[in-house]
């Protein structure tokens, strides 16, 4: 059988951990007299933890010396990070494991390809680590996506092409990624939001492993 890489997003395609994101950046921001709703929340969806951090404060027009800054991040990674220590493989989205088990049975290379520094201890405790090959996360990459960088790098460690491979993205951004790579862009969510992408699923559940066969046996791009 053919092989591809396959690489996953995190937040939003396998784990739901955006709600926690929301929660702690809103912490942050009803402490600055910020007003922040969900809806700027997808403003954040696939961006480094600085620039959301530069969004919120633009959203309330507010002014901020980098110490201050510097603080807020800290403060909104420790308050992240408390949510996530009662995680298990609840937390795991609907439809992913089967379509994880299906990749493996099949032998086809899996990577994380994810802006969140956190990658490494939520796959431990969804206990879901054993299905990468390969983890690309905020600590290994410089650019944010749109930039390619972060998936440039999960496909070189899995020793395939960018035409070889294969991205699950829920943002806008990780789309925009996939396809300036030349990979083959496979949005997770909301198929307004996400219609740059090749295809577009609202859910794992919704991805068979028909399909799943048939990306593995044509030609990317």
């Amino acid at each position: 059988m053919a092989k591809k890489a396959f690489i996953f997003d995190l937040d939003g395609v396998i784990v739901d951990t955006a709600k926690y994101h929301y929660l702690a950046w809103k912490k942050i921001a009803d402490t600055l007299g910020i007003n922040f709703t969900h809806e700027h929340n997808e403003l954040l969806k696939g961006v480094s933890r600085v620039r959301s951090l530069d969004i919120i404060l633009d959203l309330g027009k507010f002014d901020a010396s980098q110490e201050d800054k510097d603080k807020w991040l800290v403060q909104k990674n420790e308050e992240y990070l408390s949510y996530l220590v009662d995680m298990d493989e609840s937390e795991i989205l609907p439809g992913v494991f089967p379509i994880l088990k299906y990749l493996k049975e099949k032998q086809q290379p899996i990577a994380l390809g994810s802006a969140s520094k956190n990658a490494r201890p939520i796959l431990e405790k969804t206990g879901i680590m054993s299905y990468f090959d390969a983890i690309v996360d905020g600590n290994d990459v410089s650019n944010a996506k749109p930039d390619p960088e972060v998936f440039l790098i999960a496909a070189q460690k899995l020793g395939f092409t960018p035409e070889e491979s294969i991205v699950f993205e829920d943002s806008i951004a990780g789309v925009q990624a996939a396809n300036i790579a030349k990979m083959l862009s496979i949005g997770i969510g909301d198929d307004t939001t996400l219609h740059e992408a090749k295809y577009v699923f609202q859910d794992f559940t919704h991805i068979d492993t028909h399909f799943i066969d048939t990306i593995i046996n044509k030609r990317v791009n």
